[in-house]
């Protein structure tokens, strides 16, 4: 092995290892970066090598018309032109290799490889500057050349190297990723080869279950490549602060093993050989010793391919981890484990700073935290105590049983969450059903039923209040309002009135379906009892969509040019046809009372209805397409009409077992209290979202103020400031454009990552099942929040915008939020990935006596937009028929 050289060249296009560092991306390229990084690192041996610059990748294309008319062609497609993706990168890649590398570059190459034996080998390596990027990997995009001798081959290969940044497939990958494809530069790699042993990749963070405390080792015989290329199955070690934790030993039966001559070959192991370690125990320790050294300097997760030669590691790359989820934040070293919000809110995607930061302020607790653009619940204090535990395990198992299942598992470790039964939590006043009688929830709701209609009332006059005062201020003023009222807001929340007609309507649907299952042997008798109940500000907003469908319905020429529709001035040209005013009255009497939601809705920053009004077309038209005149009073009054046959019904049968009189009366109790508290539950979202879009109207003009100035260069930048930091801006008149610009491009990443439900503070993800037995072998398992069985062609929707439903569909989606709701008219039953028994998905199903399952883990992957499904919403399963 010769030893890594140290001398600078002359020409800007050649540079060695030790010349590059990781903030030379533009020049290098992700990979060749991180090698130069790798290099610099005390007891890390890297295969020296060089680098050829990006520049003289710049100087090729800028000499040749022919390909930037080509990549003009190329940025014109998408994702969906296959067959043009296809032509433009083969003759994109041709013209490329159709030019010689300029003489003055071809020279300083020959000039580097001079320092080296003739016959010594090197592999070529694309290292492109949208590679090996915190944000994405670009792994495998590009192409790589192994055992590569002798000057001529080496030419050759690194022309095809660049050529590779327009594979089909590298292409394909910018295009999903939305890079472009003029500012991605190709560098090339080329290093020393090493002829291992053994050679794998290492992950300092398992990159299954995410827990950055374990080291993941994969490990077979010969070059990685068969590895890479999954041609063999690796040892797959585990390393936990220097322990072997886990060991799977696999039968190793194919190498690539280098040829004399150049290039590479499979060949079969010997079986006696296959089944053995490729790394002993000691290496195995000293390779995650290694690894941990490399992620320590680039203070990261890394993804290191290592090769073992003569007893001796050598690092050949190490990028970032890009799949982990980010772990929130904690204040001290101690083990914490979070529950996600976003799963309980029925909102699993990104929020932006601003979002956050307005919900960090509404709930006014320090348990909440962030990671990943989402919100997290911090409940370790809750786990802390025995009482604690069970209470939690009742509250979140009632709601959501796979997190209850993945909190099993973290306490039956033992030794995660320490006890201290003098720890008190924040969630220990939300209690659980469990163990209270009819009295007890009686006792917990009060006697007066119009409750409920004094707290909505206590609610519309404060909002009025706030939009009179909010519509006085300015500048710091208004942020001022905003905090106050959050503070109101937070007081009434805490209210043991406000709380208690929460959980006592909660509690009495979960005493029905339990004493009703006990009794008479009926399950989720309560999700009829709940049907069309009263003050449900929700369901009602889904009839008064249909009302809106009704004054349409008559009119064609409105019909045909909403199926058209895309300007979100589209209201105000309504008047030109007939009954466009009476049309264009009625859509506006509706956004004046629901024109604050949205999906996603609990993000502050989210567009409203009343901002876009042109996506609630879809929902019209569906309404118009699937129901009949008058469908909402209908709708209303047949689910009065069931829900009061079953107490009636409920109420006879009790009445004839024993001590049926007094049976009979706990239930009438209860049937009352749900019937007259239930449809509150949906209120206070109601009350929050409504004041968000005060806040927000509010504090867009101060946006609008700010970018007049120049302060900030979008009005929308203030989204990617945290309250507080826009209070700063509004009040110095001073903003820092750098910090919007790292926050917009964490939000890209942050968008495509999936939230997990539980997360520890190592960043494992705890991944909960379905406890389930005598279920079909072919059953997708999930929640039964909606009780009833039904049969129809399944609808994948992923955005609500989206939705063309029919009359007897099925719909299939990640969650739903109270923006959904307008659809719920027109469907016959509901499948979701997110939701728990009380998120509103399961409340409005209930009410519309949907069959309903959720929690459905993968669900829109696994049901295809088309295929006929059978719906199990009181057992809570799906088959797919």
């Amino acid at each position: 092995m010769t030893p890594q050289t140290n001398s600078t060249t002359n020409n800007s296009c050649i540079l060695g290892f030790q010349e590059i560092d990781k903030s030379m991306i533009a020049l290098a390229g992700g990979k060749g970066a991180n090698l130069g990084e790798l290099s610099r690192i005390e007891g890390v041996l890297v295969p020296d090598g060089f680098c050829i610059s990006t520049e003289a990748f710049e100087t090729i294309i800028q000499d040749s018309p022919a390909i930037g008319a080509l990549l003009d062609q190329l940025s014109l497609l998408t994702i969906n032109d296959c067959d043009k993706i296809k032509s433009l990168s083969c003759a994109i890649r041709n013209a490329i290799e159709g030019i010689n590398i300029p003489s003055a570059i071809t020279e300083e190459i020959i000039r580097y490889l001079s320092r080296f034996g003739k016959d010594d080998a090197w592999a070529v390596r694309s290292s492109a500057t949208a590679e090996d990027l915190p944000a994405a990997s670009f792994a495998g995009q590009q192409d790589t050349y192994l055992n590569v001798i002798g000057i001529e081959a080496i030419i050759k290969h690194i022309t095809k190297c660049r050529a590779s940044l327009f594979t089909e497939r590298a292409v394909t990958y910018r295009i999903q990723n939305g890079f472009d494809h003029r500012k991605v530069r190709l560098a090339v790699v080329v290093q020393k080869m090493v002829f291992p042993q053994a050679a794998g990749i290492l992950f300092t963070a398992d990159p299954v279950s995410g827990n950055r405390k374990v080291v993941s080792i994969d490990a077979s015989f010969g070059l990685g490549e068969a590895l890479v290329a999954g041609l063999v199955n690796a040892d797959n070690y585990k390393v936990r602060n220097g322990q072997i934790t886990h060991k799977k030993i696999s039968s190793k039966k194919l190498a690539i093993y280098a040829l004399k001559e150049g290039g590479t070959e499979e060949r079969e192991v010997e079986w006696t050989v296959q089944h053995r370690q490729a790394l002993t125990d000691e290496q195995i320790l000293q390779l995650e010793r290694i690894g941990r050294k490399i992620e320590a300097h680039f203070g990261q997760p890394q993804d290191i391919e290592w090769c073992l030669v003569d007893g001796t590691f050598y690092i050949v790359q190490s990028r970032p981890v890009t799949t982990l989820f980010p772990v929130p934040e904690a204040n001290d070293r101690e083990n914490h484990v979070y529950v996600s919000v976003g799963h309980q809110q029925m909102m699993t995607d990104a929020i932006k700073p601003l979002g956050i930061s307005v919900w960090m302020l509404t709930g006014g607790r320090p348990i909440f935290k962030t990671g990943g653009g989402r919100l997290f619940v911090d409940i370790t204090m809750g786990l802390a105590t025995p009482a604690g535990r069970q209470n939690l395990l009742e509250v979140l198992g009632h709601s959501d049983p796979l997190i209850k299942d993945a909190l099993i598992t973290i306490i039956e470790r033992g030794d995660f969450i320490k006890t201290d039964p003098n720890e008190k939590s924040d969630l220990a006043q939300i209690k659980s059903h469990v163990g209270l009688s009819a009295a007890d929830i009686l006792a917990e709701a009060g006697d007066d039923p119009a409750i409920v209609a004094e707290l909505i009332k206590s609610s519309e006059e404060s909002l009025s209040a706030l939009k009179q005062n909010i519509g006085t201020k300015s500048g710091v003023d208004v942020t001022e309002c905003i905090l106050a009222d959050l503070q109101q807001r937070r007081q009434l929340a805490a209210d043991k009135k406000n709380l208690s007609v929460i959980m006592a309507a909660i509690h009495a649907s979960a005493w029905i379906n339990e004493k009703m299952n006990e009794w008479l042997g009926e399950k989720n008798v309560a999700d009829t009892i709940s049907l069309s109940v009263a003050n449900n500000v929700t369901s009602e907003m889904g009839m008064a969509l249909l009302d809106v469908a009704d004054v349409i319905r008559p009119y064609p020429e409105i019909i045909e040019y909403l199926q058209q529709a895309k300007d979100d001035g589209f209201l105000n040209k309504l008047v030109q046809f007939n009954g466009g005013q009476q049309v264009r009255d009625a859509v506006t009497a509706f956004l004046d009372k629901y024109g604050m939601r949205c999906a996603g809705e609990i993000d502050i920053t989210r567009t409203r209805w009343s901002e876009k009004p042109v996506t609630l077309a879809p929902v019209i038209l569906s309404n118009i397409k699937n129901m009949e005149p008058g469908a909402s009073k209908r709708k209303f009054e047949q689910g009065q009409l069931e829900a009061l046959k079953k107490e009636q019904e409920l109420l006879s049968r009790l009445k004839q077992l024993p001590d049926g009189d007094q049976k009979a009366t706990e239930t009438k109790q209860m049937i009352d209290l749900v019937r007259n508290f239930i449809g509150y539950r949906e209120y206070p979202k109601y009350d929050i979202v409504s004041r968000y879009f005060v806040y927000k109207q509010a504090l867009l003009k101060e946006a609008e103020r700010l970018a007049q100035a120049h302060v900030l260069n979008d009005k929308e930048d203030i989204c990617y400031l945290s309250f507080e930091e826009l209070q700063e801006a509004i009040r110095t008149n001073k903003a820092d454009p750098g910090l919007i610009g790292k926050r917009k491009e964490e939000y890209k990443i942050f968008e495509k990552l999936t939230p997990p439900r539980v997360i520890t503070s190592d960043g494992e993800i705890i991944t909960g099942k379905y406890n389930r037995d005598n279920l079909p072998a072919n059953a997708i398992v999930g929640l039964a929040v909606s009780s009833g069985l039904i049969e129809g062609r399944a609808r994948v929707i992923l955005n609500m915008e989206d939705a063309d439903l029919e009359e007897g569909d099925i719909l299939v989606t990640p969650f739903t939020d109270p923006s959904w709701t307008p659809l719920f008219v027109s469907i016959k039953g509901l499948v979701t990935e997110v939701g728990g028994l009380m998120t509103h998905g399961a409340v409005i199903a209930r009410e519309y006596g949907l069959p309903a399952v959720v929690g459905v883990e993968n669900a829109t992957r696994l049901i295809k937009d088309g295929q006929r499904i059978r719906v199990h919403g009181t057992e809570g399963y799906v088959e797919i028929l």
